[in-house]
Protein backbone atom coordinates (compact mmCIF):
# COMPACT_ATOMS: atom_id res chain seq x y z
CA UNK A 1 0.00 0.00 0.00
CA UNK A 2 1.32 3.66 -0.72
CA UNK A 3 3.05 4.45 2.23
CA UNK A 4 0.88 8.24 2.06
CA UNK A 5 -2.15 6.44 2.85
CA UNK A 6 -0.63 4.87 6.09
CA UNK A 7 -0.65 6.50 9.54
CA UNK A 8 2.60 8.27 10.05
CA UNK A 9 4.23 5.53 12.16
CA UNK A 10 7.80 7.02 12.37
CA UNK A 11 6.45 10.42 13.93
CA UNK A 12 6.37 8.46 16.95
CA UNK A 13 9.52 6.43 16.64
CA UNK A 14 11.31 6.09 13.43
CA UNK A 15 12.08 2.28 14.17
CA UNK A 16 10.35 -0.75 15.68
CA UNK A 17 13.86 -1.10 17.23
CA UNK A 18 14.03 2.68 18.60
CA UNK A 19 10.61 1.61 20.41
CA UNK A 20 12.22 -1.30 21.83
CA UNK A 21 14.96 0.88 22.90
CA UNK A 22 12.54 2.88 24.95
CA UNK A 23 10.13 0.75 25.77
CA UNK A 24 13.57 -1.07 28.14
CA UNK A 25 14.18 2.23 29.00
CA UNK A 26 11.03 3.37 30.49
CA UNK A 27 11.14 0.24 32.72
CA UNK A 28 14.83 0.67 33.58
CA UNK A 29 13.65 4.16 34.63
CA UNK A 30 10.58 3.13 36.84
CA UNK A 31 12.89 3.65 40.16
CA UNK A 32 13.57 7.25 39.47
CA UNK A 33 10.09 7.67 40.50
CA UNK A 34 9.96 4.82 43.03
CA UNK A 35 12.83 6.94 44.76
CA UNK A 36 10.19 9.61 46.41
CA UNK A 37 7.97 7.10 47.65
CA UNK A 38 7.32 7.93 51.26
CA UNK A 39 8.84 11.21 51.06
CA UNK A 40 5.82 13.67 49.58
CA UNK A 41 5.07 15.26 52.73
CA UNK A 42 8.89 16.39 52.97
CA UNK A 43 7.81 19.90 51.29
CA UNK A 44 6.17 21.37 48.86
CA UNK A 45 9.63 20.80 46.22
CA UNK A 46 9.99 16.94 46.49
CA UNK A 47 6.00 17.04 45.86
CA UNK A 48 6.21 18.91 42.70
CA UNK A 49 9.39 16.80 41.61
CA UNK A 50 7.56 13.41 42.40
CA UNK A 51 4.87 14.69 40.14
CA UNK A 52 6.88 15.71 37.36
CA UNK A 53 9.04 12.90 37.16
CA UNK A 54 5.47 10.27 37.16
CA UNK A 55 4.01 12.55 34.54
CA UNK A 56 7.70 12.29 32.38
CA UNK A 57 7.58 8.88 33.01
CA UNK A 58 3.59 8.19 32.17
CA UNK A 59 4.01 10.19 29.33
CA UNK A 60 6.76 8.42 27.66
CA UNK A 61 5.02 4.90 28.33
CA UNK A 62 1.55 6.46 26.84
CA UNK A 63 3.75 7.08 23.43
CA UNK A 64 5.08 3.50 23.46
CA UNK A 65 1.42 2.12 24.12
CA UNK A 66 0.35 3.91 21.28
CA UNK A 67 2.72 3.40 18.65
CA UNK A 68 2.32 -0.70 19.68
CA UNK A 69 -1.47 -0.64 19.56
CA UNK A 70 -1.62 1.21 16.18
CA UNK A 71 0.63 -1.29 14.85
CA UNK A 72 -1.13 -4.12 15.74
CA UNK A 73 -4.59 -2.61 14.78
CA UNK A 74 -4.00 -1.77 11.58
CA UNK A 75 -2.93 -5.20 10.78
CA UNK A 76 -3.36 -7.73 13.71
CA UNK A 77 -2.12 -10.59 11.87
CA UNK A 78 1.39 -9.15 12.76
CA UNK A 79 2.83 -11.42 15.13
CA UNK A 80 5.70 -9.01 16.27
CA UNK A 81 3.55 -6.09 16.06
CA UNK A 82 1.36 -8.28 18.48
CA UNK A 83 4.05 -9.39 20.81
CA UNK A 84 5.17 -5.70 21.07
CA UNK A 85 1.49 -4.86 22.31
CA UNK A 86 2.24 -7.21 24.57
CA UNK A 87 5.09 -5.66 25.72
CA UNK A 88 4.17 -2.71 26.06
CA UNK A 89 0.98 -4.23 28.03
CA UNK A 90 3.28 -5.69 30.45
CA UNK A 91 5.33 -1.90 31.02
CA UNK A 92 2.63 -0.03 31.58
CA UNK A 93 1.14 -2.49 34.17
CA UNK A 94 4.76 -1.83 35.73
CA UNK A 95 4.65 1.87 35.73
CA UNK A 96 1.21 2.02 37.04
CA UNK A 97 2.34 -0.21 39.97
CA UNK A 98 5.40 1.92 40.13
CA UNK A 99 3.20 5.39 40.77
CA UNK A 100 0.19 3.61 43.00
CA UNK A 101 2.26 5.40 45.98
CA UNK A 102 1.24 8.78 44.69
CA UNK A 103 -2.22 9.11 45.20
CA UNK A 104 -2.46 7.66 49.15
CA UNK A 105 0.85 9.91 50.27
CA UNK A 106 -1.19 12.65 48.89
CA UNK A 107 -4.19 12.20 51.05
CA UNK A 108 -1.66 11.57 54.26
CA UNK A 109 -0.38 15.18 53.26
CA UNK A 110 -4.04 16.55 53.83
CA UNK A 111 -6.22 19.13 52.20
CA UNK A 112 -5.24 22.20 54.39
CA UNK A 113 -1.07 21.70 54.09
CA UNK A 114 -1.74 21.07 50.35
CA UNK A 115 -3.70 24.49 49.90
CA UNK A 116 -0.96 26.67 52.08
CA UNK A 117 1.86 24.14 49.54
CA UNK A 118 0.19 25.78 46.72
CA UNK A 119 -0.03 29.04 47.52
CA UNK A 120 3.45 29.34 48.20
CA UNK A 121 4.35 27.08 44.73
CA UNK A 122 2.59 28.44 41.56
CA UNK A 123 3.90 25.65 40.07
CA UNK A 124 2.26 23.33 42.24
CA UNK A 125 -0.68 25.17 42.38
CA UNK A 126 -1.60 23.63 38.41
CA UNK A 127 -2.51 20.12 39.99
CA UNK A 128 -5.27 22.07 42.16
CA UNK A 129 -8.36 20.20 40.23
CA UNK A 130 -6.48 17.37 40.29
CA UNK A 131 -5.88 17.60 44.00
CA UNK A 132 -9.98 18.53 44.70
CA UNK A 133 -10.72 15.32 42.64
CA UNK A 134 -8.78 13.27 44.23
CA UNK A 135 -9.74 14.64 47.75
CA UNK A 136 -13.40 13.61 46.34
CA UNK A 137 -12.25 10.37 45.97
CA UNK A 138 -10.72 9.78 49.25
CA UNK A 139 -13.64 7.36 50.68
CA UNK A 140 -12.45 4.93 47.50
CA UNK A 141 -8.76 5.02 47.71
CA UNK A 142 -6.94 2.35 49.28
CA UNK A 143 -3.73 1.96 51.31
CA UNK A 144 -0.75 2.26 49.47
CA UNK A 145 -0.11 -1.92 49.53
CA UNK A 146 -3.52 -2.13 47.91
CA UNK A 147 -3.18 0.26 45.72
CA UNK A 148 -0.12 -1.39 44.36
CA UNK A 149 -1.98 -4.72 43.83
CA UNK A 150 -4.83 -3.14 41.99
CA UNK A 151 -2.44 -1.43 39.98
CA UNK A 152 -0.14 -4.63 39.54
CA UNK A 153 -3.65 -6.73 38.47
CA UNK A 154 -4.55 -4.09 35.67
CA UNK A 155 -2.93 -6.09 33.55
CA UNK A 156 -3.97 -9.40 33.86
CA UNK A 157 -7.50 -8.57 34.42
CA UNK A 158 -7.54 -6.88 30.75
CA UNK A 159 -6.49 -10.05 29.28
CA UNK A 160 -10.44 -10.83 28.51
CA UNK A 161 -10.44 -7.75 25.77
CA UNK A 162 -7.17 -8.63 24.49
CA UNK A 163 -8.39 -12.38 24.26
CA UNK A 164 -11.36 -11.91 22.13
CA UNK A 165 -9.90 -9.34 19.95
CA UNK A 166 -7.09 -11.36 18.80
CA UNK A 167 -10.09 -14.43 18.37
CA UNK A 168 -12.60 -11.72 16.62
CA UNK A 169 -9.53 -9.64 14.40
CA UNK A 170 -6.84 -12.28 13.61
CA UNK A 171 -8.19 -15.21 14.09
CA UNK A 172 -11.49 -15.58 12.21
CA UNK A 173 -11.80 -16.24 8.96
CA UNK A 174 -15.07 -15.67 7.17
CA UNK A 175 -16.60 -17.94 4.88
CA UNK A 176 -17.14 -15.63 0.93
CA UNK A 177 -20.17 -15.19 -0.39
CA UNK A 178 -21.82 -14.94 -3.82
CA UNK A 179 -23.06 -11.38 -5.12
CA UNK A 180 -26.45 -11.60 -7.46
CA UNK A 181 -23.92 -12.19 -10.30
CA UNK A 182 -22.30 -14.97 -8.53
CA UNK A 183 -18.93 -13.38 -7.48
CA UNK A 184 -17.03 -14.51 -5.15
CA UNK A 185 -17.06 -11.51 -2.05
CA UNK A 186 -14.70 -11.83 0.88
CA UNK A 187 -15.87 -11.06 3.83
CA UNK A 188 -13.32 -9.52 6.59
CA UNK A 189 -14.06 -7.37 9.55
CA UNK A 190 -12.58 -4.36 7.69
CA UNK A 191 -15.51 -4.55 5.01
CA UNK A 192 -18.37 -6.12 6.35
CA UNK A 193 -19.98 -2.82 8.11
CA UNK A 194 -18.51 0.15 5.74
CA UNK A 195 -19.21 -2.06 2.52
CA UNK A 196 -21.16 -5.21 2.92
CA UNK A 197 -24.16 -4.36 5.00
CA UNK A 198 -24.63 -1.59 2.27
CA UNK A 199 -24.77 -4.03 -0.72
CA UNK A 200 -27.99 -2.97 -2.73
CA UNK A 201 -28.84 -6.57 -3.31
CA UNK A 202 -30.66 -7.82 -0.41
CA UNK A 203 -29.55 -12.15 -0.59
CA UNK A 204 -26.46 -11.01 -0.51
CA UNK A 205 -26.73 -8.97 2.70
CA UNK A 206 -28.49 -11.66 3.83
CA UNK A 207 -25.63 -14.20 3.14
CA UNK A 208 -22.51 -12.15 4.46
CA UNK A 209 -24.94 -11.23 7.79
CA UNK A 210 -25.41 -14.96 8.43
CA UNK A 211 -21.64 -15.66 7.56
CA UNK A 212 -20.50 -13.02 9.51
CA UNK A 213 -22.86 -14.35 12.81
CA UNK A 214 -22.56 -17.38 12.37
CA UNK A 215 -18.99 -16.82 12.86
CA UNK A 216 -20.00 -15.30 16.09
CA UNK A 217 -22.26 -17.92 17.23
CA UNK A 218 -19.56 -20.54 16.88
CA UNK A 219 -17.73 -18.99 19.56
CA UNK A 220 -20.33 -17.76 21.40
CA UNK A 221 -19.20 -19.81 24.44
CA UNK A 222 -15.76 -18.29 24.27
CA UNK A 223 -17.17 -14.87 23.41
CA UNK A 224 -19.47 -14.87 26.16
CA UNK A 225 -17.04 -16.33 28.76
CA UNK A 226 -14.35 -13.45 27.98
CA UNK A 227 -17.25 -10.58 28.19
CA UNK A 228 -18.12 -12.37 31.69
CA UNK A 229 -14.53 -12.08 32.97
CA UNK A 230 -14.53 -8.37 32.20
CA UNK A 231 -17.95 -7.76 34.04
CA UNK A 232 -16.29 -9.70 36.96
CA UNK A 233 -12.79 -7.70 36.84
CA UNK A 234 -15.39 -4.71 37.14
CA UNK A 235 -17.51 -5.85 39.89
CA UNK A 236 -14.26 -6.58 41.33
CA UNK A 237 -13.07 -2.88 41.47
CA UNK A 238 -16.11 -1.62 42.49
CA UNK A 239 -15.38 -3.97 46.15
CA UNK A 240 -12.46 -3.33 46.08
CA UNK A 241 -13.27 0.30 46.13
CA UNK A 242 -16.35 0.22 48.41
CA UNK A 243 -18.75 1.52 45.82
CA UNK A 244 -22.43 0.24 46.07
CA UNK A 245 -22.69 -0.81 42.29
CA UNK A 246 -20.75 -0.94 39.17
CA UNK A 247 -22.63 1.89 37.29
CA UNK A 248 -21.89 4.27 40.26
CA UNK A 249 -18.42 3.22 40.32
CA UNK A 250 -17.77 3.68 36.94
CA UNK A 251 -19.52 7.42 36.65
CA UNK A 252 -18.44 8.28 40.15
CA UNK A 253 -14.72 8.55 38.37
CA UNK A 254 -16.01 11.34 36.47
CA UNK A 255 -18.31 12.81 39.04
CA UNK A 256 -21.58 12.02 37.23
CA UNK A 257 -24.26 11.48 39.00
CA UNK A 258 -26.31 8.09 37.87
CA UNK A 259 -29.55 10.26 37.08
CA UNK A 260 -27.35 11.26 33.67
CA UNK A 261 -27.25 7.26 32.32
CA UNK A 262 -30.99 6.87 33.70
CA UNK A 263 -32.27 10.14 31.85
CA UNK A 264 -30.79 8.62 28.87
CA UNK A 265 -32.67 4.97 29.12
CA UNK A 266 -35.94 6.58 30.02
CA UNK A 267 -35.80 8.98 26.85
CA UNK A 268 -34.55 6.78 25.05
CA UNK A 269 -37.34 4.15 25.81
CA UNK A 270 -40.11 7.35 25.64
CA UNK A 271 -38.55 8.11 22.30
CA UNK A 272 -38.48 4.52 20.93
CA UNK A 273 -41.84 4.98 18.39
CA UNK A 274 -40.03 7.59 17.24
CA UNK A 275 -37.75 4.85 16.31
CA UNK A 276 -40.90 2.88 14.69
CA UNK A 277 -41.70 5.44 12.28
CA UNK A 278 -38.56 5.62 10.97
CA UNK A 279 -38.15 1.60 10.55
CA UNK A 280 -41.55 1.76 9.20
CA UNK A 281 -40.39 4.12 6.43
CA UNK A 282 -37.50 2.09 5.93
CA UNK A 283 -39.72 -1.06 5.06
CA UNK A 284 -41.64 0.49 2.63
CA UNK A 285 -38.99 2.14 0.81
CA UNK A 286 -37.56 -1.05 0.63
CA UNK A 287 -40.48 -3.21 0.06
CA UNK A 288 -40.09 -6.25 2.21
CA UNK A 289 -42.68 -7.68 4.33
CA UNK A 290 -40.74 -7.42 7.31
CA UNK A 291 -37.37 -5.84 8.27
CA UNK A 292 -34.65 -7.86 8.96
CA UNK A 293 -31.52 -6.69 10.93
CA UNK A 294 -29.23 -6.84 7.58
CA UNK A 295 -31.75 -4.60 5.86
CA UNK A 296 -30.97 -1.62 8.42
CA UNK A 297 -28.22 -0.38 5.87
CA UNK A 298 -29.51 -1.13 2.62
CA UNK A 299 -29.30 2.06 0.16
CA UNK A 300 -32.83 3.26 -0.36
CA UNK A 301 -31.05 5.76 -2.97
CA UNK A 302 -31.21 3.79 -6.18
CA UNK A 303 -28.37 5.83 -7.42
CA UNK A 304 -24.73 5.61 -5.56
CA UNK A 305 -23.22 8.26 -4.36
CA UNK A 306 -19.24 8.56 -4.70
CA UNK A 307 -17.54 10.85 -2.79
CA UNK A 308 -13.35 10.40 -2.94
CA UNK A 309 -11.23 11.03 0.22
CA UNK A 310 -9.97 13.94 -0.85
CA UNK A 311 -13.50 15.12 -1.72
CA UNK A 312 -14.33 14.45 1.61
CA UNK A 313 -12.03 15.88 3.25
CA UNK A 314 -12.75 19.23 1.25
CA UNK A 315 -16.55 19.10 1.99
CA UNK A 316 -15.35 18.79 6.16
CA UNK A 317 -13.59 21.34 5.92
CA UNK A 318 -15.90 23.38 4.01
CA UNK A 319 -18.61 22.88 6.83
CA UNK A 320 -16.45 23.76 9.60
CA UNK A 321 -15.54 26.93 7.96
CA UNK A 322 -17.22 28.62 11.10
CA UNK A 323 -15.09 26.80 13.50
CA UNK A 324 -12.28 29.47 11.87
CA UNK A 325 -9.31 28.91 9.74
CA UNK A 326 -7.22 28.04 11.98
CA UNK A 327 -8.89 25.06 12.93
CA UNK A 328 -9.64 23.67 9.36
CA UNK A 329 -5.92 24.76 8.11
CA UNK A 330 -4.61 22.73 11.36
CA UNK A 331 -7.57 19.61 10.28
CA UNK A 332 -6.59 19.49 6.52
CA UNK A 333 -2.97 19.52 7.08
CA UNK A 334 -3.18 16.81 9.62
CA UNK A 335 -4.85 14.42 7.36
CA UNK A 336 -3.50 15.19 3.75
CA UNK A 337 0.31 16.47 4.81
CA UNK A 338 1.04 14.82 7.92
CA UNK A 339 -1.08 11.50 7.81
CA UNK A 340 -3.15 11.35 10.39
CA UNK A 341 -5.33 8.68 9.05
CA UNK A 342 -4.52 5.23 7.91
CA UNK A 343 -7.34 4.94 5.86
CA UNK A 344 -8.10 2.24 3.36
CA UNK A 345 -9.03 -1.46 4.32
CA UNK A 346 -6.88 -4.28 4.25
CA UNK A 347 -6.54 -8.00 5.49
CA UNK A 348 -5.81 -7.91 9.40
CA UNK A 349 -7.55 -4.60 9.95
CA UNK A 350 -9.11 -4.24 12.96
CA UNK A 351 -12.68 -3.69 12.38
CA UNK A 352 -14.58 -0.30 12.82
CA UNK A 353 -12.81 3.36 13.50
CA UNK A 354 -10.92 5.05 16.06
CA UNK A 355 -8.73 7.95 16.83
CA UNK A 356 -5.70 7.79 19.42
CA UNK A 357 -3.03 9.20 20.15
CA UNK A 358 -1.10 10.81 23.11
CA UNK A 359 0.43 14.56 23.73
CA UNK A 360 3.67 14.42 22.13
CA UNK A 361 2.81 12.50 18.97
CA UNK A 362 -0.26 13.21 15.67
CA UNK A 363 -4.00 12.12 17.26
CA UNK A 364 -3.97 9.22 14.44
CA UNK A 365 -7.05 7.72 13.12
CA UNK A 366 -7.73 4.08 12.15
CA UNK A 367 -10.22 3.42 9.44
CA UNK A 368 -11.33 1.80 6.16
CA UNK A 369 -12.81 4.83 3.69
CA UNK A 370 -14.45 3.35 1.03
CA UNK A 371 -15.33 6.53 -1.27
CA UNK A 372 -18.90 6.76 -0.03
CA UNK A 373 -21.11 9.31 2.20
CA UNK A 374 -20.79 6.71 5.20
CA UNK A 375 -16.85 6.87 5.05
CA UNK A 376 -17.33 10.59 4.72
CA UNK A 377 -19.34 10.78 8.04
CA UNK A 378 -16.97 8.42 9.91
CA UNK A 379 -13.87 10.47 8.50
CA UNK A 380 -15.84 13.20 9.73
CA UNK A 381 -16.40 11.79 13.33
CA UNK A 382 -13.40 10.71 13.97
CA UNK A 383 -11.45 13.94 12.78
CA UNK A 384 -13.68 15.44 15.40
CA UNK A 385 -11.91 12.97 18.13
CA UNK A 386 -8.54 13.87 16.69
CA UNK A 387 -9.71 17.66 17.22
CA UNK A 388 -10.01 17.12 20.33
CA UNK A 389 -7.18 15.57 21.11
CA UNK A 390 -4.85 18.33 18.81
CA UNK A 391 -6.84 20.85 20.83
CA UNK A 392 -6.58 19.81 24.38
CA UNK A 393 -2.98 18.83 23.92
CA UNK A 394 -1.98 21.95 22.80
CA UNK A 395 -3.50 23.80 26.15
CA UNK A 396 -2.99 21.53 28.71
CA UNK A 397 -0.41 20.26 30.58
CA UNK A 398 0.15 16.47 31.27
CA UNK A 399 -1.99 16.32 34.15
CA UNK A 400 -4.94 17.73 32.05
CA UNK A 401 -4.23 16.24 28.70
CA UNK A 402 -6.55 13.78 28.67
CA UNK A 403 -10.39 14.05 28.18
CA UNK A 404 -13.12 11.42 29.75
CA UNK A 405 -14.87 9.21 27.63
CA UNK A 406 -18.17 11.07 28.32
CA UNK A 407 -17.16 14.34 26.54
CA UNK A 408 -15.31 12.33 23.87
CA UNK A 409 -18.43 11.81 21.81
CA UNK A 410 -19.65 14.96 21.87
CA UNK A 411 -16.43 16.59 19.40
CA UNK A 412 -16.58 13.52 17.23
CA UNK A 413 -20.57 13.78 16.88
CA UNK A 414 -20.19 17.50 16.73
CA UNK A 415 -18.44 17.22 13.44
CA UNK A 416 -21.01 15.16 11.72
CA UNK A 417 -23.98 17.45 13.22
CA UNK A 418 -21.82 20.70 11.32
CA UNK A 419 -21.41 18.70 8.11
CA UNK A 420 -25.34 17.90 7.82
CA UNK A 421 -26.56 21.10 8.67
CA UNK A 422 -24.23 22.94 5.88
CA UNK A 423 -24.40 20.20 3.27
CA UNK A 424 -27.91 19.31 3.81
CA UNK A 425 -29.12 23.45 2.89
CA UNK A 426 -26.10 23.94 0.32
CA UNK A 427 -26.71 21.13 -1.80
CA UNK A 428 -29.26 20.99 -4.73
CA UNK A 429 -28.50 16.99 -5.47
CA UNK A 430 -31.47 15.26 -4.71
CA UNK A 431 -29.92 11.87 -4.18
CA UNK A 432 -26.63 13.75 -2.79
CA UNK A 433 -28.99 14.95 0.26
CA UNK A 434 -31.37 11.79 0.73
CA UNK A 435 -27.34 9.77 0.97
CA UNK A 436 -27.01 12.21 3.82
CA UNK A 437 -30.03 11.85 5.72
CA UNK A 438 -30.09 7.72 5.39
CA UNK A 439 -26.44 8.07 6.87
CA UNK A 440 -27.32 10.64 9.37
CA UNK A 441 -30.33 8.32 10.48
CA UNK A 442 -29.22 4.62 9.30
CA UNK A 443 -26.09 5.07 9.92
CA UNK A 444 -24.82 7.61 12.71
CA UNK A 445 -28.42 7.88 14.77
CA UNK A 446 -28.89 4.25 14.45
CA UNK A 447 -25.59 3.42 16.02
CA UNK A 448 -25.22 5.96 18.63
CA UNK A 449 -29.09 6.52 19.78
CA UNK A 450 -30.45 3.04 18.79
CA UNK A 451 -27.75 0.87 19.08
CA UNK A 452 -25.83 2.04 21.91
CA UNK A 453 -28.40 2.78 24.29
CA UNK A 454 -30.22 -0.61 23.75
CA UNK A 455 -26.25 -1.92 24.41
CA UNK A 456 -26.25 0.67 27.30
CA UNK A 457 -29.00 -1.18 29.06
CA UNK A 458 -28.21 -4.82 28.50
CA UNK A 459 -24.55 -3.65 30.22
CA UNK A 460 -26.61 -2.94 33.07
CA UNK A 461 -28.63 -5.69 33.47
CA UNK A 462 -25.82 -7.95 32.91
CA UNK A 463 -23.52 -6.18 35.75
CA UNK A 464 -26.35 -6.75 37.85
CA UNK A 465 -26.39 -9.56 37.11
CA UNK A 466 -23.07 -10.41 38.04
CA UNK A 467 -23.36 -7.94 41.50
CA UNK A 468 -26.07 -10.54 42.52
CA UNK A 469 -23.74 -13.55 41.56
CA UNK A 470 -25.94 -14.66 38.65
CA UNK A 471 -24.38 -16.56 36.36
CA UNK A 472 -23.40 -14.84 32.61
CA UNK A 473 -23.71 -17.40 30.10
CA UNK A 474 -24.12 -17.39 26.39
CA UNK A 475 -27.64 -18.12 26.33
CA UNK A 476 -28.77 -16.18 29.10
CA UNK A 477 -26.71 -12.93 27.36
CA UNK A 478 -28.41 -14.16 23.51
CA UNK A 479 -31.75 -13.99 25.35
CA UNK A 480 -31.18 -10.59 26.98
CA UNK A 481 -30.02 -9.15 24.21
CA UNK A 482 -32.49 -10.37 21.73
CA UNK A 483 -35.60 -9.36 23.78
CA UNK A 484 -33.94 -5.46 24.17
CA UNK A 485 -33.94 -5.57 20.30
CA UNK A 486 -37.17 -7.18 19.93
CA UNK A 487 -38.63 -4.22 22.42
CA UNK A 488 -36.67 -1.59 20.07
CA UNK A 489 -37.59 -2.84 16.62
CA UNK A 490 -41.00 -2.88 17.68
CA UNK A 491 -43.52 -4.54 14.95
CA UNK A 492 -43.23 -5.81 11.60
CA UNK A 493 -39.36 -6.69 12.47
CA UNK A 494 -38.12 -10.52 11.37
CA UNK A 495 -36.38 -11.01 14.95
CA UNK A 496 -34.00 -13.55 14.42
CA UNK A 497 -33.48 -14.40 17.66
CA UNK A 498 -30.12 -16.11 17.60
CA UNK A 499 -28.05 -13.99 15.32
CA UNK A 500 -29.44 -10.91 17.02
CA UNK A 501 -29.07 -11.87 20.18
CA UNK A 502 -25.10 -12.49 19.67
CA UNK A 503 -24.63 -8.53 18.64
CA UNK A 504 -22.88 -7.59 21.69
CA UNK A 505 -20.23 -9.87 20.96
CA UNK A 506 -19.49 -7.80 17.72
CA UNK A 507 -18.86 -4.61 20.19
CA UNK A 508 -15.30 -4.73 21.69
CA UNK A 509 -16.66 -1.49 23.76
CA UNK A 510 -18.68 -3.43 25.92
CA UNK A 511 -14.95 -3.99 27.23
CA UNK A 512 -14.59 -0.47 28.43
CA UNK A 513 -16.59 -0.51 31.61
CA UNK A 514 -19.76 1.85 30.95
CA UNK A 515 -18.81 3.37 27.71
CA UNK A 516 -21.50 2.80 25.27
CA UNK A 517 -24.17 5.43 26.86
CA UNK A 518 -21.83 7.65 26.27
CA UNK A 519 -22.21 7.43 22.57
CA UNK A 520 -25.72 8.71 22.89
CA UNK A 521 -24.93 11.31 25.31
CA UNK A 522 -22.39 12.43 23.54
CA UNK A 523 -24.81 13.05 20.24
CA UNK A 524 -27.06 14.61 22.08
CA UNK A 525 -24.51 17.10 23.47
CA UNK A 526 -22.94 17.45 19.91
CA UNK A 527 -26.30 18.34 18.29
CA UNK A 528 -26.38 21.06 20.99
CA UNK A 529 -23.74 22.33 20.89
CA UNK A 530 -23.87 22.25 16.90
CA UNK A 531 -27.43 23.97 16.82
CA UNK A 532 -26.07 27.17 18.68
CA UNK A 533 -23.01 27.41 16.04
CA UNK A 534 -25.22 27.11 13.16
CA UNK A 535 -27.87 29.73 14.37
CA UNK A 536 -25.36 31.82 14.34
CA UNK A 537 -25.66 32.65 18.78
CA UNK A 538 -23.53 34.95 20.31
CA UNK A 539 -19.81 33.49 21.63
CA UNK A 540 -20.87 29.96 20.45
CA UNK A 541 -18.16 29.13 18.46
CA UNK A 542 -15.50 30.50 21.50
CA UNK A 543 -17.43 28.46 23.80
CA UNK A 544 -17.25 25.40 22.16
CA UNK A 545 -13.59 26.08 21.56
CA UNK A 546 -12.93 26.44 25.07
CA UNK A 547 -14.49 23.36 25.72
CA UNK A 548 -12.21 21.39 23.53
CA UNK A 549 -9.43 23.14 25.07
CA UNK A 550 -10.09 22.63 28.37
CA UNK A 551 -9.19 18.61 28.72
CA UNK A 552 -9.41 16.89 32.36
CA UNK A 553 -8.81 20.37 33.54
CA UNK A 554 -12.73 20.48 34.97
CA UNK A 555 -15.54 17.54 35.71
CA UNK A 556 -17.00 16.82 32.59
CA UNK A 557 -20.18 18.32 32.98
CA UNK A 558 -18.70 21.66 33.69
CA UNK A 559 -16.40 21.41 30.63
CA UNK A 560 -19.50 20.70 28.65
CA UNK A 561 -21.30 23.86 30.27
CA UNK A 562 -18.48 25.52 28.39
CA UNK A 563 -20.11 25.24 25.57
CA UNK A 564 -23.80 25.34 26.39
CA UNK A 565 -24.32 21.90 27.33
CA UNK A 566 -26.60 20.64 29.84
CA UNK A 567 -26.45 16.79 30.30
CA UNK A 568 -28.05 16.58 33.76
CA UNK A 569 -31.37 17.20 32.07
CA UNK A 570 -33.53 15.38 29.26
CA UNK A 571 -33.69 18.15 27.53
CA UNK A 572 -30.80 17.94 25.42
CA UNK A 573 -31.65 14.09 24.60
CA UNK A 574 -35.22 15.41 23.45
CA UNK A 575 -33.85 17.94 21.94
CA UNK A 576 -31.82 15.54 19.73
CA UNK A 577 -34.55 13.26 19.28
CA UNK A 578 -36.33 16.09 17.60
CA UNK A 579 -33.34 16.85 15.07
CA UNK A 580 -33.85 13.22 14.31
CA UNK A 581 -37.53 13.95 13.70
CA UNK A 582 -36.77 16.48 11.47
CA UNK A 583 -34.29 14.37 9.19
CA UNK A 584 -37.32 11.75 8.76
CA UNK A 585 -39.44 14.20 7.76
CA UNK A 586 -37.31 15.54 5.23
CA UNK A 587 -36.13 11.90 3.64
CA UNK A 588 -40.28 11.55 3.73
CA UNK A 589 -40.33 14.22 1.36
CA UNK A 590 -37.23 13.61 -0.78
CA UNK A 591 -38.91 9.92 -1.22
CA UNK A 592 -41.80 10.82 -3.23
Amino acid sequence: MNKKFTWNAESVFPSDDAWEKETNKIIADIPSVKQYQGRLAEGASVLLDALTAVNELLSRAQKVYVYAGFSYNVDTTNQKAAGMLDKAQGMYGQVASAVSYLNPEILAIGRERLERWMTENANLAVYKHAFDDLFRKQAHVRSTEVEEILGLVSDPLSGASNSTSMLTNADFKFKPIKDEKGRAIDVTQGNYDSELMHLPNRRARKAAYTVYMDKYAEHRNTLAANLSASIKANVFYMRARNHESTLAASLFDLNIPTGVFYNLIDTFKKNLPVWHRYFELRRKALGVRKLAYYDMWAPITKKKVKVSFEKAVDLICESLAPMGREYVETLRKGVLKDRWVDRYPNQGKGHGAFSWGSQGTYPFIMMSFTDEVTSMSTLAHELGHSMHSYLTWKHQPFAYANYSLFVAEVASNFHQAMMRGHLLNSSIDKHFKLALIEEAVGGNFFRYFFQMPTLARFELETHQRAERGEPLTADSMIALMADLFAEGFGPNFDMDRERVGMTWATFPHLFSDYYVYAYATGISGAHAAAGRILRGEPNAVENYLGFLQSGSSDYSLNVLKKAGIDLTSPATVEETFAVMENYIDRMEELMV
